[in-house]
């Protein structure tokens, strides 16, 4: 089955509905990222997007943690995009070379608390929401309250919305800024 073939639009090429949103997103970042330009063929999915987007940026969390709740993610729903964003970002954190690409190959990585983040957004994600009990005391264990918790939740769905546009698409093309990070499944 051929993907779906969808432009990566400017703020000029977007239907109109999607114009203010696209705007609003290169205001604060910069630029337009592909994906969202990808997405902007929809006002309604661009407007999930950047509402996801922007309420997984809110949270309280360690900012690594959710960029490996996001690379898990990524991981197991096989979203390329996705894998290169979080690794780029998690790369710029500081986080060991060994750690992002053992995360990229599906393992985990050595820090015992990063590795429970991992392990609970894999399970969350492969599971469809069901994780076993283990799992979850593992990662309080690390330190994580049901606060933080969902909102690794709240990143794990986000970058699920970005590997169903990036699958659907066949592959949204990276922004050059990724193509370092590519990745295969």
């Amino acid at each position: 089955m051929d993907p779906m073939k969808l432009n990566i639009h400017t703020i000029d090429t977007a239907p109109e509905g999607s114009r203010a949103t696209l705007d609003g997103i290169a205001g604060e970042l910069g630029f337009v990222p592909n994906l969202a330009a990808a997405a902007a063929e929809s006002p309604v999915l661009l407007e999930a997007f950047d509402g996801l987007r922007r309420a997984a940026g809110r949270t309280g969390l360690d900012p690594v943690h959710r960029e490996i709740a996001g690379l898990a993610t990524g991981v197991a729903v096989d979203n390329a995009y996705g894998v290169a964003f979080h690794s780029t970002v998690l790369d710029g954190l500081g986080v060991a070379r060994s750690d992002v690409d053992a995360m990229r190959a599906g393992a985990e990585p050595s820090d015992g608390a990063a590795g429970a983040v991992f392990a609970f957004a894999t399970a969350l994600v492969t599971g469809r929401g069901r994780v076993a009990p283990e799992t979850v005391a593992r990662v309080r264990a690390a330190g994580l309250t049901d606060e933080a918790i969902l909102e690794l939740v709240t990143e794990c769905t986000f970058a699920g919305l970005v590997g169903t546009i990036d699958n659907l698409a066949g592959r949204v093309e990276l922004d050059s800024f990724l193509t370092p990070r590519a990745w295969t499944s």
